[in-house]
């Protein structure tokens, strides 16, 4: 509608990155063109010379975008992770590269052996088992 046209120049810079957005517009931007986004509902809002305009975004183009970006990222992350745990084994002594043998199992650190001690509460039936070899102090 040409009523609801309006110009704004705006400088930007270009950058090549994978990103979920098409555009991102900083502050200034917004302040020029008076944009109000609400990001829960993808819209950007700015006054018009007849009402409102909104500008609404695709919800499932958007997922899609967000969903191959954090695939990205994740990709990206465990990459550099492996990067850097492959950087640390080679400055790491040899010594502490070995994998240590283990001991037999030891024996169980549970007592079979319980006793039954009341809380202190002023219900005496209320009580609670405990290894018996343990001080109440």
């Amino acid at each position: 509608m040409a009523s609801n046209y309006r110009v704004e120049h705006i400088n930007f810079y270009v950058t090549d990155f994978n990103t979920a957005y098409h555009a991102i517009l900083g502050h200034l931007a917004l302040a020029k063109f008076t944009v109000v986004p609400h990001y829960s509902y993808l819209v950007l809002k700015m006054p018009s010379p007849v009402g409102v305009l909104a500008l609404w975004a695709n919800l499932s183009i958007a997922y899609a975008c967000e969903t191959e970006s954090l695939a990205l990222v994740e990709a990206t992350d465990l990459s550099i992770q492996m990067a850097s745990v492959v950087t640390n084994a080679k400055t790491m002594p040899t010594d502490d590269l070995e994998i240590p043998v283990l001991g037999p199992p030891r024996a169980s650190a549970k007592s079979k052996e319980t006793k039954e001690v009341g809380f202190g509460l002023n219900d005496p039936s209320k009580t609670v088992k405990i290894g018996a070899h343990l001080d109440l102090k």
